[in-house]
């Protein structure tokens, strides 16, 4: 096709604040996963598709295949959807306490 450009795995975006290497970022309704360090308005590649470990809301369970969003205010995932946008899965059970910052997430990769 003389029209396809790539795959669109991963892309290149302006960072909306500064990231580093496996931070999420949000720009507009596209969620991903820095490929590396980029300061605000810097372009930096962005994995939109497969599985990370990302930072979530401490004290807060999950269950495998809870949907799961993107805090952007906080810059963290959780799942609650109010205000907040949907970036996938969670592909493992996560425990409720405070110290359980960390959560295995699928990325959609349709937003």
């Amino acid at each position: 096709m003389k029209n396809y450009v790539q795959p669109g795995n991963t892309i290149t975006l302006t960072a909306p604040y500064a990231v580093a290497s496996g931070d999420g970022l949000l720009v507009g309704s596209i969620f991903g996963v820095a490929a590396g360090n980029a300061a605000l308005s810097e372009g930096v590649e962005v994995a939109l598709t497969g599985v990370f470990d990302v930072t979530k809301i401490g004290s807060q369970a999950w269950t495998a295949g809870a949907r799961i969003y993107w805090d952007d205010t906080n810059k963290r995932t959780t799942n609650v959807a109010t205000s907040n946008t949907l970036i996938g899965v969670a592909t493992e059970a996560v425990a409720g306490g405070a110290g359980d910052t960390v959560g295995r997430v699928r990325l959609n990769g349709a937003f």
